[in-house]
C-alpha cells in the first residue's frame, strides 16, 4: 500500500516560510581581488574596490575569502585579528564597517584569519548598512585535501573548523554563509534553503586542480538543487605566490543559470538579482511539494536541539 505523507515531513524542522526581503531587485558586486603580503596594501586595495562597486550601484558587495593574507599556514596566525576585541584590534573588520556605514551598503566580507583565544578560525563577517556586524561565520568545513602529484592542502593544521551554519537578515534579503569547501556539502546548503536564505554566498579560492572541474559545477548544483542564488567571489590568480587561486568569480540563478562571471585577473563584477526569480522557478518546478518525506529528511540539528 502507498504510504502517505506530507511535504513538509521531508525537513525536520519544517522550512521556515520564505521571508519577503526589503527589496526584491539590487546589484551585487563581486570583488576579485589580487592579495599581497603587504596587508595595510590589501585592505586599502579592497575598500577601493568596494567604493567602485558602490559607484556602479552595488547594494551588496562580496570580498574573496582569505583577502587581507597570502592563503597559507604560515601566513594565518601571522595575519590573523582579534575581531572580537574591537577596531583597533582588527583592522581589516574596522575598514568593512566603515565602508558599509559611509556607503550605505551591505558587505558580505569575503573572508580572513580570526584569532580568538588560542585558536585560529578563516571567517566572514556581514556589515549591515550602518556599519554593524550582523554575522560571523566561522568556515565549517576545513580544506583538507591531498591529490598526490597536484595539490596537498590541510587547513586544520592550523584552523579551527567553525561549529554553526550562518543565516543572516540583511537590508537585502535573507543570506547564508559559506567559505569556500563549505560549497562542496550540499547539506549545508540545503539548510539555508530550508531557513529561508533567499541567497548563499561563499567566498572560495579553488585551486587550479579542482577549479577548473568542480568550481562552477557545485555552484549551480548548490542553486538549482535549492533554487536560490548563489554567489561567489575568489581571489584574483597569483602564479608568483605560493598558493594559485583558480579564480572566476560567479553570479548563479535560481534555474542554475550563470548570470555573470569572470576569468581570473583582478575584476569587479557588477550583476542583478531579482528575488522574483526564486518564486518563479519555485513555481516552474515544485520541489518542496515533491520531496518525499516519507523516505527520507533533512534534519537540521541546531533548530532540532532548540525545540
Amino acid at each position: 500500500m502507498a504510504s502517505t505523507f506530507k511535504p513538509e515531513q521531508a525537513r525536520v524542522p519544517p522550512a521556515l516560510q520564505l521571508p519577503s526581503p526589503p527589496i526584491t531587485k539590487f546589484k551585487i558586486g563581486l570583488c576579485q581581488l589580487s592579495v599581497t603580503a603587504d596587508k595595510e596594501r590589501n585592505i586599502a586595495h579592497a575598500r577601493a574596490a568596494i567604493e567602485e562597486a558602490a559607484e556602479k550601484g552595488a547594494k551588496l558587495v562580496v570580498l574573496p575569502e582569505i583577502w587581507n593574507s597570502p592563503y597559507s599556514n604560515d601566513s594565518f596566525p601571522i595575519y590573523a585579528e582579534d575581531i572580537d576585541a574591537g577596531p583597533d584590534a582588527s583592522p581589516s573588520t574596522a575598514m568593512l564597517s566603515e565602508a558599509a556605514r559611509l556607503l550605505k551598503i551591505t558587505i558580505v566580507g569575503g573572508s580572513i584569519p580570526e584569532h580568538s583565544g588560542d585558536k585560529l578560525y578563516n571567517t566572514c563577517c556581514v556589515f549591515d548598512a550602518d556599519g554593524k556586524l550582523k554575522a560571523k561565520h566561522r568556515k565549517i568545513h576545513l580544506f583538507d585535501i591531498d591529490i598526490p602529484g597536484k595539490i596537498t592542502f590541510k587547513e586544520s593544521q592550523t584552523l579551527t573548523a567553525g561549529e554553526t551554519p550562518t543565516v543572516v537578515d540583511t537590508e537585502v534579503g535573507r543570506i547564508g554563509i559559506g567559505i569556500c569547501y563549505d560549497i562542496r556539502f550540499q547539506e549545508l546548503a540545503m539548510l539555508y534553503a530550508a531557513r529561508g536564505a533567499h541567497l548563499i554566498c561563499y567566498p572560495g579560492a579553488f585551486n587550479m586542480t579542482t577549479g577548473p572541474l568542480h568550481w562552477e559545477l557545485l555552484q549551480r548544483a548548490r542553486a538549482v538543487d535549492n533554487q536560490l542564488y548563489v554567489a561567489t567571489c575568489a581571489p584574483a590568480r597569483d602564479v608568483d605566490g605560493g598558493y594559485v587561486a583558480w579564480g572566476h568569480s560567479t553570479l548563479i540563478g535560481p534555474f542554475g543559470e550563470v548570470l555573470a562571471t569572470t576569468e581570473h585577473d583582478e575584476a569587479i563584477i557588477i550583476s542583478e538579482i531579482d528575488y522574483s526569480q526564486i518564486e518563479l522557478r519555485r513555481t516552474n518546478l515544485p520541489l518542496e511539494k515533491q520531496r518525499r518525506g516519507d523516505l527520507y529528511q533533512l534534519v537540521d540539528v541546531q533548530r532540532s536541539s532548540s525545540q
